[in-house]
């Protein structure tokens, strides 16, 4: 575990740009592991496979928030990234079920893997009523599993 003071923290959250404040408060949390998943609240849903949280180690003057996206699926792109009409209707009703299994969710659970590679966001699960939004998505076809390689067309 790493463990460093709040001298030699705070030049470094504080004096950097804010990929690096974002990665460090990630490294930091990571280290206790064992918490994982976290009993944050959902604050809403970006799209089928992204909502944002309450982050409460963000570091101030920071939001407490962060967005996760659902590791391991892909759902379709909404409008203006949509390929074809065929896309942008099926990332609609794949927006409109997550909002739903939020929303009917009595127990939501964040589980944090890793950060993306812009820093802005992180890679995990949504566990709601303990099961997994990954699966949940794949398995009312909303999204297709996905672990970095091409993806497919939503048009064909």
């Amino acid at each position: 575990m790493i463990c460093w003071g709040r001298a030699k923290l705070a030049p470094f959250l504080f004096g950097g740009n804010m990929k690096r404040v974002i990665i460090t408060a990630l490294a930091l949390l990571a280290t206790s592991a064992s918490a994982n998943p976290y009993n944050w609240k959902i604050i809403r849903v970006v799209d089928g496979d992204t909502v944002m949280f309450e982050a409460p180690f963000m570091p101030a003057p920071l939001k407490p928030q962060l967005s996760i996206r659902v590791l391991g699926v892909d759902t379709p792109e909404k409008a203006p990234r949509a390929q074809c009409e065929k896309e942008e209707l099926a990332a609609i009703a794949a927006s409109s079920f997550t909002k739903k299994v939020v929303a009917e969710a009595k127990q939501t659970q964040i589980e944090l893997k890793q950060h993306d590679k812009y820093g802005g966001r992180v890679l995990g699960d949504v566990i709601l009523d303990g099961k997994r939004l990954s699966q949940l998505l794949i398995e009312n076809g909303h999204a297709r599993p996905y672990y970095g390689e091409k993806k497919q067309s939503w048009c064909n």
